[in-house]
């Protein structure tokens, strides 16, 4: 029978009561009393010289408060780039200036360039048309081999070139270079991995509010990282110290990654409002989100796969441009490098693997970590390489993986990475049964009855999650640790307040973390609250991205919680005059072993604030604990997905009949949640294997940037729920954090653009059209070109 409470129960969420009611508090619904408007001037074109900017007509237009340009900000500091990555030859990435308004060049279309604040939005829109620019366009380079020839325009005239760093990893070129030499069968595969936008419901918002009185600020915003927004911007961009300044993140509506870094307009709003002494507010438009926040993915990768005579895999080998856009945003130049270059092993036992990577600056919007972050774009080059091995060899793309699955744990890979726990077989013999390949035939000729074409595509994957240790990742180049942190505050009365660093911005955190907690004390879910959000209120935290909330936050969460233990218990034994060797807690009770005499929760929490009974020299009053977790190793989670599509070969158009997913979370904390995470993620990726494209013209003007240009998938470009089955029957706790969690959150979106892109391809391949590739979104145009020759 399904349990009601604790861990491995599905409670309803807490928070979606008031989500469902319109009672939540986003930062768009807060309003500073006195408030002014902030509306950005931003570039239109891809890449020009900044002559003049004219503003004095502007400054004269009714409630204009005040004009900000670039020259508001010399002397400020730049965007921060948060992970220094070392290339091939041992120099350090070039980091050019990121500066919150444009100086001396603009060098993507939506580079702000003057800021007006006034009284109201529309105020500050009509003065910003009365602003005379002076730009001279210049040529923008926007295709990334084009972008690092000799002859190509500088993004950044202070560098010699358009390279931010070429990184080169793994196993030897010597070593790899024999294996390909000696190889029985060499397949080899050249793929676009698209460029996305992020989309979340809530577009970014940034209210900036300084108090005179005691020199403070405040900026409410919408990040999934308020600790390092408040570390970033203070001290590299702001110069504010850490203590004068408090970051809060209320409610926050989706952010798939894109909302963890630091942006220009937080900046901007924090120190605007310090130099007029008022709140300013902007909220972004939804044709402002197209080109200010970071996009994601845009990668061009030529991958190889050396096989033996028994087709064996002996070596992989990877070349990749990626792109970095204009500037380098928080995190983008890890993501295609340790977050990516590590995971290109797979699920395989592959004796060599050797990526390279090339980082290009171009004239485009600054990329990022996008939902799974690096993980999407190595499991995409692998896993569509096997299939057209599999393909090239005439062999079972099933069994091609199986011959080379990991079957014994730990594993050291080529890529540095030590798996812990595996069982790659569980979840591939999981998948098959869900998606009955041996029921796949009649299916197919059922379509083909139909004139369609039905085919049937698979894909393995492994992620890291919980990105760490800290020790490990600072010799790597990440400037900031990647611990975390939370106080468990127990009140006179019982209840609890939970202070954790993750934040939830649509993970459940509300919701699960209080089952963890109530299991370890056996009391009700009710009597326990999570705040997060507010770095006034929590020592310190590392944000929600990497799938990483409980493994590393629900870590910390699980020691403070044991050290409450443990003092509770000599509170316990004080008042039942018994060892504290001797207390044991059950379903909040503290009893004496061996007998009946045992005190309630409540009880010895009021005693802990009320200490009238027990020697203060012993136990100091009070209970309330704080813990800082760094794990040893990143977690693995696993899957084997699979999914059907029925393709009209009339036009083009594909349809999903069936996907299911088998993964491998580790222990599951909350089963309904963890459903829902896989769902929304194997969404999105259903969404770029299909749909979603970011596209630039090659003078670098953005050519789908509203919903009129970039598909988003809706309902029915999904399966039906009945043709939608995600399993995490299969689990191999974690060894290293205390809950023997994995993460789940970017699973889905990790799994599901491969095997949508391989079903397409063996619908094609059965009708007899001989396609090797297609690359995303694969859509019906595509798809019809691909079938028409």
């Amino acid at each position: 029978m399904p349990k009601d409470h604790g861990i491995g129960a599905s409670p309803k969420r807490r928070e979606d009561v008031r989500f469902l009611t319109g009672a939540g508090n986003y930062t768009d619904d807060i309003n500073v009393h006195g408030q002014a408007y902030v509306y950005f001037l931003r570039s239109d074109m891809a890449h020009g010289k900044i002559n003049n900017i004219d503003t004095a007509a502007a400054a004269d237009m009714p409630g204009v408060v005040r004009i900000f340009t670039g020259a508001d900000f010399e002397g400020v500091g730049g965007l921060p780039c948060g992970w220094q990555i070392t290339d091939k030859n041992g120099d350090p990435m070039k980091e050019p200036a990121h500066p919150v308004l444009a100086q001396g060049k603009v060098r993507h279309v939506g580079d702000p360039i003057c800021a007006v604040v006034a009284d109201s939005l529309e105020q500050a829109r009509d003065a910003a048309e009365a602003i005379e620019l002076d730009i001279e366009e210049l040529p923008a380079v926007v295709d990334m081999p084009r972008a690092l020839q000799a002859d190509s325009p500088l993004v950044h005239d202070d560098l010699s070139d358009n390279l931010c760093y070429d990184w080169q990893f793994g196993t030897d070129t010597e070593t790899t270079d024999k294996a390909f030499a000696d190889a029985a069968h060499v397949t080899t595969l050249e793929l676009v991995n698209n460029r996305l936008v992020a989309n979340p419901m809530e577009p970014r918002v940034a209210v900036g509010d300084y108090n005179r009185a005691n020199d403070e600020s405040t900026l409410y915003t919408t990040s999934q990282n308020p600790h390092v927004i408040r570390l970033l911007m203070g001290a590299f961009v702001l110069g504010i110290p850490e203590h004068k300044l408090r970051v809060v993140a209320p409610d926050v509506g989706g952010g798939f990654g894109t909302k963890i870094f630091h942006y220009a307009e937080e900046a901007f709003c924090t120190f605007a409002s310090r130099q007029i002494n008022r709140a300013v507010k902007w909220t972004a438009s939804r044709s402002e989100a197209f080109m200010s926040d970071a996009h994601g993915r845009d990668h061009v990768t030529k991958i190889e796969l050396a096989l033996d005579a028994d087709n064996n895999f002996t070596a992989v080998r990877t070349n990749t441009y990626a792109n970095m856009g204009a500037y380098l945003s928080t995190f983008a130049s890890c993501t295609p490098t340790w977050l990516h270059g590590t995971l290109m092993a797979g699920n395989y036992r592959t004796p060599a693997v050797q990526v390279n990577v090339k980082a290009v600056f171009t004239n485009t919007v600054p990329v990022d970590a996008y939902r799974g972050a690096g993980r999407p774009e190595a499991t995409y080059s692998l896993e569509r390489l096997i299939d057209k091995a599999a393909r090239e060899l005439g062999a079972d793309p099933i069994k091609l993986r199986r011959q080379n699955f990991i079957t014994s744990f730990p594993y050291a890979t080529p890529v540095a990475v030590e798996y812990d726990t595996g069982d790659y077989v569980a979840t591939m013999d999981k998948m098959e049964e869900m998606i009955d390949v041996a029921g796949f035939p009649a299916r197919r000729a059922e379509s083909e009855s139909k004139g369609m074409l039905r085919g049937l595509g698979i894909n393995c994957f492994i992620e890291a999650c919980g990105i760490a240790p800290s020790n490990l990742v600072g010799q790597l180049g990440a400037r900031a640790g990647l611990y975390d942190a939370a106080t468990v505050r127990v009140n006179a009365t019982g209840s609890i307040s939970v202070m954790v660093g993750a934040h939830s911005h649509g993970q459940g955190h509300e919701t699960v973390f209080p089952q963890v907690v109530a299991e370890m004390l056996g009391i009700d879910e009710s009597m326990i609250d999570i705040v997060h959000g507010d770095t006034s209120k929590i020592p310190f935290g590392m944000g929600t991205y990497g799938s990483r909330s409980l493994a590393v936050c629900g870590s910390a969460m699980v020691r403070a919680t044991e050290k409450i233990i443990n003092k509770a218990k000599k509170i316990a034994g004080h008042l039942l005059e018994a060892s504290e060797a001797d207390i044991e807690l059950k379903d909040g009770q503290f009893s004496v072993a061996g007998t009946d005499k045992s005190v309630a929760w409540g009880d010895v929490t009021l005693a802990a604030y009320v200490p009238h009974n027990y020697p203060l020299e012993d136990i100091e009053p009070g209970l309330e604990e704080t813990a800082f977790y760094d794990p040893a190793n990143f977690t693995y989670p696993a899957g084997a997905y699979a999914c059907e599509v029925e393709v009209d070969p009339e036009t083009g158009k594909v349809t999903i009949a069936k996907f299911v997913s088998a993964d491998d979370f580790g222990n599951v904390i909350n089963p309904m949640i963890v459903e829902g995470q896989v769902h929304g993620g194997i969404a999105q990726g259903i969404g770029q294997a299909l749909l979603e494209n970011c596209s630039y013209d090659e003078n670098g003007q953005l050519l789908s940037a509203s919903y009129m240009d970039y598909a988003m998938p809706r309902a029915d470009d999904l399966p039906q729920m009945s043709n939608y089955q995600v399993d995490h029957s299969c689990q191999t706790p974690c060894t290293h954090n205390p809950l023997g969690v994995k993460g789940c959150g970017e699973a889905g979106a990790i799994g599901s653009p491969p095997t949508v892109v391989n079903a397409v391809l063996d619908a094609l391949n059965s009708g007899g059209h001989n396609v090797a590739h297609i690359d995303m979104p694969v859509s019906p145009s595509r798809v019809w070109a691909a079938i028409n020759g």
